[in-house]
């Protein structure tokens, strides 16, 4: 099975009608006994954004977006595979895969790929191929193990060669940044280079003894990371099926589970909505609520999380580091595994969800730098 399929959203209204009964018949809990987000999602916050996508959010608006941009489904090694595919008209077009991580979609992208496929005259295009990895969004989810970083990469180089691209760069952040990093270490033919958002590199230990200040910010991140941040990803990488029934039966905690990340994520003034919308924030949560994603994305986290470590790096590769990025990675770190690093940007504003949060800024880097490998 290598054809691929157009694929059109058209979800029932009895799933929509469904939604609502649950956020109407909803069991909450009591209020927090802090003052701030310190105990996860307030539950003045969770329920501000319940109420929204109760009584104002129009899921039509987004299956609208994703139907007109361009969407397609293909089987590899026994696995539907739901991508974006959007071309530019430009004939010099380059070919760009985008992956996307967990809490995310590729709702991500939807602020960035006509900015990539449209650009203004003489500026880099490209055509977008974003796939939603296995489990998430609308691809299949496995029904066996090994369905872990080294497996995408190899089904994204198939799927690359599938579409008929013959020279192509690839793109990612958080579970993208794994896969696209796993992409470059199998540097397949026609792969001219990669782009990260969020770099995996580590301290050494002689970087603690005497830290400069960008060293200082990335170790205090760290350690608030391990201390604070990370629980998450230690239920997600031992027990996903416990976890997955809640979030798969009640939207309510599906939002208050992945609302925190917005929240922690992003840089923000202390609101996640100022940097992402509701819109925007719902739109996402759809694509793990709609196909009961909850389980199966969380158990990426147990399949790969160790695939989170230094590799070494041949193939050119561009980074890109902002500010509130969760695991940042001072330049002097990367630069031990990343042999070939052919840009290093450092961004003003922006945290975890780059092109999600500073589309402009996201674009032009991913120009800089994709214009220094074709």
């Amino acid at each position: 099975m290598t054809d691929v399929r157009p694929f059109t959203l058209d979800i029932p209204q009895v799933q929509l009608d469904d939604l609502n009964q649950r956020l109407d018949l909803a069991r909450w809990p009591d209020k927090e006994t802090v003052a701030d987000w310190s105990q996860g999602t307030p539950l003045a916050v969770l329920q501000d954004l319940v109420g929204y996508w109760r009584n104002h959010y129009d899921w039509r608006r987004c299956e609208a977006r994703l139907n007109a941009l361009g969407q397609f489904t293909t089987e590899i090694q026994g696995l539907d595979i739901h991508f974006l595919h959007v071309r530019s008209a430009r004939a010099d077009a380059v070919p760009l895969l985008m992956t996307h991580g967990w809490p995310g979609s590729v709702i991500e992208f939807m602020g960035v790929i006509d900015k990539l496929t449209n650009p203004p005259e003489g500026d880099l295009a490209f055509h977008v191929i974003a796939p939603s990895l296995p489990g998430f969004g609308f691809s299949g989810k496995p029904a066996e193990t090994g369905w872990g970083v080294p497996k995408i990469a190899f089904c994204w180089i198939e799927l690359m060669q599938r579409l008929g691209y013959s020279r192509w760069v690839a793109q990612g952040g958080d579970w993208g940044s794994a896969v696209t990093g796993a992409i470059g270490i199998i540097k397949p033919e026609g792969c001219l280079g990669i782009h990260v958002n969020m770099p995996i590199a580590r301290p050494e230990p002689e970087d603690l003894a005497n830290p400069s200040p960008a060293e200082q910010k990335a170790l205090k991140a760290l350690q608030h990371y391990q201390d604070w941040d990370s629980g998450y990803s230690k239920q997600q990488s031992t027990r996903p099926q416990s976890l997955g029934y809640g979030l798969v039966d009640s939207p309510v905690g599906l939002a208050g589970w992945i609302l925190e990340k917005m929240w922690a994520w992003t840089d923000n003034q202390g609101s996640p909505y100022d940097a992402l919308s509701r819109d925007q924030i719902v739109d996402n949560l759809m694509l793990y609520w709609l196909p009961g994603a909850g389980a199966s994305s969380a158990r990426l986290y147990w399949e790969s999380f160790n695939s989170f470590a230094p590799l070494e790096f041949t193939l050119p590769m561009a980074i890109s580091a902002f500010p509130k990025e969760i695991l940042p990675a001072p330049r002097k770190w990367a630069e031990r595994s990343v042999k070939n690093l052919v840009h290093w940007g450092e961004m003003d504003k922006g945290g975890h969800f780059a092109a999600w949060e500073q589309p402009e800024a996201f674009v032009r880097e991913l120009r800089t730098a994709f214009a220094l490998m074709v």
